[in-house]
Parts: C-alpha cells; sequence; structure tokens
C-alpha cells in the first residue's frame, strides 16, 4: 500500500500531465498546429476549449483507466477535426496512447479501440479523398507513441524480473545461512562428542593412577608382613574413592541431561599428595608467591598434570619427588622434578603425550628433561586458561 507522501506525488504529477496536454493543445489550435492536416481559420473558440479541456482532465485518472483516457483524448480530436479546427499532432491522443501501452500493454480490445479511432479520426479530417498525409502525420506518431510505451512497458518488466531474482536470491541467501546454522550445530555436536572424549581420558588418567597406587601398596601390605593394616586401610579407601570417581564420569558420559562432572583441581592437592605419601613416597611441595585463583581448564590441567607427573615418580623414580608450583609470573609455573637411576627418559610415552595435550588445551606449555641424573617436568598454565 502507497504511503500518503506517495499518493500526493503522483496525483501531483498527474495534474501537471493534465494541464500541461490542455495548454500545449491550446496553443496548437491557436496557431493552426505545425502539422496541421487541414488548416481553417477557426480558432479559438469556447467550444474548443471545452472540448480540449475535456481530453484533459481524464489525464487525472490515467493510472486506474488508461483506455478511457485514450478513447475520450482521441474522440476530442475527432470532433475538433468533424468541426474543421486545426488539428495534427495534438499531444492529448498521443500522450494517452503512450500511457496505454506503457501501463496496459497489448490487448485485442485496446487494439481495436485504437485503429477504430485512427480510422475515424482520419475520416474526420478527409477531404474526400484518401488521406495521405493525415496518415503520415497522425499515425506515424501515433504508432511512435504506441511502441514508445510498449518498450517502457517491457523496461518495467525486466526491472520486475530483475528484482524477482533478487528476492529469490535472498531467499538462497537465508537458506544458505541456515545450512551454516545447521553445519554451526553439527559442530556443536561434534565438540560435545570431544568432550565426552576427553572426560573419557580423565577416567582413564583417574583410573590409571589410583589402579598403580594401590598396586605399590599392595606390594608394601605384602612386603611387611608385620600385622600392620594401615596400607591395607588406604587400599581400601582408594579403591572406594576410584569406583565413585569412575561412577561421576561413567554417569557423566550416558545422556546430555546429566549433569556435568565436576573435576578435580588444585584445591585437591593436598589429598593428593597424602595418598602418595601414605604410599611411601617422599613428596616435598614448594609454593612460590600468594596462591592465585585458576580457571577451569587450568585448575584440571595442573592437577591431571601433577597426578600424572606423581604416578610416572612412584612407577619410575626413587622414591623421592619435588613439586614446585610459582605464582609469581604472568602463568602459573607447575615444576616437578624426581631422581632416576639410569631409566631412559620417555617424552613422547603416552603420559607424557597427555599432559602436553592437557596443557595445550588450557593455552600452556609443557617440557620434560633430564638433568643430573633427574628428570624435571615443567609447564606453564595461564591463569584463565583457553575454552576447552
Amino acid at each position: 500500500m502507497s504511503s500518503p507522501a506517495t499518493i500526493r506525488s503522483r496525483a501531483l504529477l498527474d495534474a501537471a500531465l493534465a494541464a500541461a496536454v490542455f495548454a500545449v493543445s491550446l496553443l496548437l489550435l491557436a496557431h493552426d498546429g505545425p502539422m496541421a492536416i487541414r488548416p481553417t481559420s477557426r480558432g479559438l473558440d469556447p467550444f474548443s476549449i471545452g472540448l480540449v479541456a475535456c481530453a484533459a482532465v481524464p489525464f487525472l485518472l490515467r493510472r486506474r483507466f488508461p483506455l478511457v483516457v485514450y478513447a475520450v483524448a482521441a474522440t476530442v480530436s475527432l470532433v475538433l477535426a468533424w468541426f474543421g479546427y486545426p488539428t495534427g499532432l495534438l499531444p492529448g491522443p498521443i500522450a494517452a496512447l503512450y500511457l496505454l501501452a506503457a501501463n496496459a500493454g497489448w490487448t485485442l480490445r485496446s487494439a481495436a479501440v485504437t485503429a477504430g479511432l485512427l480510422l475515424a479520426y482520419l475520416a474526420a479530417s478527409a477531404e474526400g479523398t484518401f488521406p495521405v498525409i493525415g496518415l503520415v502525420h497522425t499515425a506515424l506518431p501515433w504508432a511512435a507513441a504506441w511502441f514508445a510505451g510498449e518498450r517502457t512497458r517491457l523496461r518495467r518488466q525486466q526491472m520486475a524480473e530483475l528484482r524477482r531474482r533478487a528476492v529469490n536470491a535472498e531467499r538462497e541467501a537465508e537458506g544458505e545461512r541456515r545450512r551454516a546454522a545447521r553445519e554451526a550445530e553439527r559442530e556443536r555436536r561434534l565438540a560435545v562428542a570431544e568432550e565426552r572424549a576427553r572426560i573419557a581420558r580423565d577416567l582413564h588418567d583417574s583410573a590409571g593412577h589410583a589402579i598403580s597406587l594401590i598396586a605399590v601398596r599392595a606390594g608394601a601390605a605384602r612386603l611387611r608382613q608385620d600385622g600392620d593394616t594401615r596400607a591395607l586401610e588406604a587400599i581400601e579407601e582408594l579403591a572406594r574413592q576410584t569406583v565413585s570417581d569412575i561412577d561421576r564420569l561413567v554417569g557423566s558420559l550416558r545422556d546430555d541431561d546429566s549433569e556435568p562432572a565436576t573435576p578435580p583441581g588444585l584445591a585437591s592437592l593436598d589429598t593428593l599428595l597424602a595418598h602418595h605419601r601414605t604410599a611411601g613416597l617422599r613428596v616435598e611441595l614448594d609454593v612460590i608467591g600468594t596462591a592465585r585463583p585458576l580457571g577451569g581448564a587450568a585448575d584440571q590441567a595442573a592437577y591431571r598434570i601433577l597426578q600424572q607427573a606423581l604416578a610416572n615418580t612412584a612407577r619410575h623414580g626413587t622414591g623421592d619427588a619435588r613439586v614446585e608450583l610459582d605464582y609469581t609470573g604472568p602463568d602459573l609455573a607447575l615444576t616437578v622434578t624426581n631422581p632416576v637411576q639410569g631409566a631412559p627418559l620417555r617424552a613422547h610415552g603416552h603420559g607424557v603425550i597427555g599432559m602436553r595435550e592437557r596443557a595445550a588445551l588450557a593455552g600452556g606449555t609443557l617440557d620434560v628433561t633430564r638433568q643430573e641424573g633427574a628428570y624435571r617436568l615443567h609447564a606453564r598454565l595461564p591463569y584463565g586458561g583457553s575454552p576447552p
């Protein structure tokens, strides 16, 4: 629906067109017209002025009734020719024929009305002979007006087709955006699957660490043979805790609606060190600077790296380990050092690969070196961590 401003502008344009047709028609009648078919001494009078007004006023309705406007304008020209007024290139029929072709196009009715009024006009302006001059001076301008209007109409149709194609292209683009959204959703689900795989790795690390300690403690209990049951009690407690961890982690893998598991962090470091100390590992903890809070990814990565490093120490070391947490730098610096006796450095073992991957997921780095008969694991983790 057109806005009021558009309606007003169209009404003013139609009024200006009607006024122009009226003024030019009066001017041509007053000067016998530059190409008058039958020049006479009759000029402007109230009758001719009234007829010209009747031809001009319908232009106010040209948008709704183009055929009627043309019929009225051509009929007025016919009447003027019939009563002997100088006629020729009167603008009314030509402008109306152009508007008819531009707005309504070629139809059988419009063709019949156009041909009938043209023949009637030529007959009215003839003087007993075939109006050759009238045919040239009238039919050619009317035909030119018709073809110009037809070209305008075809141009409009072409523009409408281009707009339709643009709309279709926009719809296709919208379809592409929807497909991209579906791809993003698919990527999100893949990310969820990767997260579950990571939880499975957590399960592997937790179970492997606990089982390693159980084996160490069982061996200690077997060797003592002195009736001391503390090691066996520690084995029972650790086994129960491991079962609980496995239940929690596996439960988080079952469905999407389950509550996410809460992985351990450095807040559980004392418990981790106590387990190792109970198993006979002498662990020294050195904290440099004031402890600062860590993001979830960095906190979990730091705990798992320490867990795996101490498990490696229990398997391959001499029974001593030193853990250093340095909070003074821009990143958390985590160092684990333990003496070894002739064991080869496995910088690409599964445990080291897992620790390095965890550090990378948290936005940090991890290196393992051997210096002066000791393994040295050094990791740097940003306090905020990177999104997992």
